[in-house]
């Protein structure tokens, strides 16, 4: 009788400690709640708990199973799969939307929804067109080197860095006279989650940016005042975590409109898990100048994602481009990806295509 009682208890204590996420609290005060079992929905709640919980894979070996973190077990699956770091100053990745891998293009505008901890070496080669604008002779390509990084404050704050790194110019034509090689001007800002459903695999995060001006002018970064970015970013999990989409919108706002331009973007993303580790994915990013820079020059292009350039005459125009890619992730801690983006407007702005290559490593 008495130990029928108890367990009534303990499960009833475990399933208010973890609703309430105080599950590893609980565990650390000696309960003994979280150690090697379960929660009363079945799931793992700690590192090599797959066997008695009837996870087939378990968050120890795949922390991307949504049937193992992603069933109520929230405080299970953020402590399972990470630490605090620097005595507690930064949160680990939330490794509960494990299943999904990031967004690439419009990399420096598009924001993944969830609250990570990581850093992101990404490389471009970014293809011109032989004319952009009024008739004006380009073509060649440009190079940019980049480490965007992302580290989690609390459990929905994070502190984002989503632009640097080294550009290289090898365009030709007249553009080859106005770019050369230089630093990226560096952008920084705030992520905050405001939605975070670890069971239906839904989040919703808004935040800001603000990009300092302190990049090379030989690259064409160096201009104005700076530039303000607003975005709201989210996604879905689908089909059992075998596709999930994203969504975001975005405003670019010029500190000084009289020398940068402003713009909206909307930028999707939809990828399909084939294996375990490989994911297919799609993306499409649309742009729409809302105004041009009031003293700028007549150029009709803007320079898309990479650069604002002062161009008095691009309100009105939109551009949409694709991206068709692969990930491959090996843990729930690495994600490498590879994708080829291409304009599917008249209008191309300063792309004739790209190609992109990255890596990410969560902590």
């Amino acid at each position: 009788m008495r130990s029928t009682v108890r367990n009534r208890l303990q499960k009833l204590v475990l399933a208010i400690a973890i609703a309430t996420g105080a599950g590893p609290a609980a565990n650390a005060a000696g309960l003994g709640l979280l150690g090697g079992g379960c929660d009363s929905s079945g799931c793992c709640d700690t590192l090599g708990c797959d066997g008695d919980c009837g996870c087939a894979t378990g968050c120890d070996s795949s922390c991307f199973d949504p049937g193992c973190c992603d069933r109520g077990c929230d405080s299970g699956c953020m402590s399972s799969c990470g630490d605090s770091l620097l005595a507690g100053l930064i949160k680990p990745t939330d490794h509960c939307f494990d299943d999904f891998v990031s967004p690439m293009i419009n990399f420096v505008h598009f924001e993944d929804p969830r609250t990570l901890t990581e850093i992101r070496p990404i490389f471009v080669n970014h293809w011109i067109p032989d004319r952009i604008g009024n008739n004006v002779s380009a073509g060649g390509t440009v190079q940019l080197l980049a480490m965007q990084f992302r580290v989690a404050l609390t459990e929905r704050l994070s502190l984002i860095g989503v632009k640097d790194g080294y550009i290289w110019g090898n365009t030709d034509g007249t553009l080859g006279t106005l770019l050369d090689d230089g630093w990226a001007s560096v952008s920084a800002g705030l992520k905050y989650n405001l939605l975070r459903d670890s069971q239906s695999g839904t989040l919703f995060s808004v935040g800001g940016t603000y990009e300092l001006p302190i990049g090379s002018q030989d690259a064409l970064q160096d201009i104005g005042d700076g530039e303000f970015h607003l975005f709201a970013t989210g996604g879905q999990r689908l089909l059992d975590g075998n596709v999930h989409v994203m969504s975001a919108f975005g405003w670019r706002v010029p500190a000084d409109d009289s020398v940068q331009t402003e713009s909206i973007h909307w930028s999707n993303h939809a990828d399909l898990k084939i294996t375990d580790r490989v994911y297919l994915l799609t993306e499409v990013a649309w742009w729409h100048w809302t105004e041009g820079a009031s003293a700028g020059t007549p150029l009709g292009v803007a320079g898309q994602d990479l650069f604002n350039l002062s161009a008095s005459d691009v309100a009105g125009n939109d551009l949409v481009t694709q991206s068709v890619g692969m990930k491959y992730k090996p843990n729930c801690s690495t994600e490498y990806g590879l994708a080829y983006e291409f304009p599917l407007t008249e209008f191309k702005d300063v792309i004739e295509s790209r190609l992109q290559v990255e890596a990410i490593y969560r902590f």
